[in-house]
Parts: structure tokens; C-alpha cells; sequence
């Protein structure tokens, strides 16, 4: 094996394979524009989490997700979106803060771990706070393990969550963020 071989061999394996299978969804279908520009696709998984996975396919359904930035960006970590209150047209310098005219829904944790490419629901320090705004993780962030509720996981486009501008500003804001152009959902 040619020393170019060998190093690219051991780069794939040292690298985690995300599971690109997809389960009974339904599907979120994510179209973004910005640095990253294509098509991300969530499998979300209504067997773990029932009532979020619920009010993301309904807030999807309604335009709710349409338009809204990926405000917080940290590298190797987590893109954070979904703030349908304040983070429409390019977003607000209260993007983040906010949520949806639905009510908060109470924790659905589960043993689904917060591998790469897992989809979980962004909350307030109380538990039962989530609303609509959830993240994409970058790397496995083993300490949010049971902590938060995991909703999904990317079947299809890990390539731009990878491209998605990352935080400039404290906490990761993003002082140029990357949109959800149009957000559907696959049944």
C-alpha cells in the first residue's frame, strides 16, 4: 500500500461514519442558502421523541422554519436554528431568544447518544422549555447525552451542515448567517 493509501485509510477510519439510513420519519427536508448552500435531510424519530417531533413537522408544515438563520455556529460542536420568532429575514440581534406561538413541551430524553449528525431540540436551563429551535451536531458531545431531546438524525447533506458559517461572535453568534430557505417535511 502506497504511503498516500495508507494515510487516507487510516483518516476514513479514524473518522465516524454517519449511519445515512433512512427510518420511518417522517423526513425534514432542509433547504439552505448562504455559505452552505444545498439539501439536508432529517430522519426524525417519532419513536423517541413523540411531541417534539410532532411540533417540528407542524411548525415545518405551516412555513414557520421558512427564512429562519442558523444564529448560533460552533465549531465542532453544533449549528443552532430554528428560532421562528426572532430569527426570520437574516435574523435579530435577539435571534435565539425566542420560540413559537406553540406551547414549550416537556423533555423526552432518551439514550440516543449525541453522535454526528444527531438532531436535538435547543431549551432554557429547565428541561420542559424546548420549543422550536434545535441543533445539528458537528462532532458526538457525549455530555448532552440524556440532558437534551434528541429529535433526528442527518440521513442526507452532513456536507453542508458542515459548510454552515460558523459563530463569529460570542456563544457562536453569527454575524452573517447562513438560512433555512424553505424547510418540508417528507412523510
Amino acid at each position: 500500500m502506497s504511503p498516500k493509501a495508507l494515510i487516507a485509510a487510516l483518516l476514513l477510519a479514524a473518522t465516524p461514519v454517519l449511519a445515512e439510513t433512512d427510518g420511518p420519519g417522517p423526513n425534514l427536508v432542509i433547504d439552505v442558502d448562504g455559505q452552505a448552500k444545498g439539501e439536508i435531510v432529517v430522519d426524525l424519530l417519532s419513536d423517541v421523541a413523540p411531541k417534539h417531533v410532532a411540533q417540528i413537522v407542524a411548525l415545518a408544515k405551516a412555513g414557520e422554519y421558512d427564512d429562519v438563520v442558523f444564529h448560533r455556529v460552533i465549531d465542532g460542536f453544533m449549528a443552532q436554528t430554528g428560532d421562528v420568532q426572532f430569527g426570520k429575514n437574516g435574523g435579530s440581534a435577539q435571534a435565539g431568544m425566542g420560540g413559537s406561538n406553540l406551547p414549550d413541551l416537556p423533555a423526552e430524553f432518551s439514550s440516543v447518544p449525541f453522535d454526528r449528525g444527531v438532531v436535538g431540540m435547543a431549551r432554557s436551563m429547565d428541561p420542559n422549555s424546548a420549543n422550536s429551535q434545535f441543533f445539528i451536531m458537528f462532532a458526538p458531545a457525549p455530555h448532552l447525552d440524556g440532558q437534551y431531546t434528541v429529535v433526528g438524525r442527518v440521513i442526507s447533506g452532513m456536507d453542508v451542515v458542515d459548510a454552515i458559517r460558523k459563530g463569529d461572535g460570542p456563544n457562536g453568534s453569527v454575524s452573517t448567517p447562513d438560512r433555512m430557505v424553505k424547510v418540508t417535511v417528507q412523510e
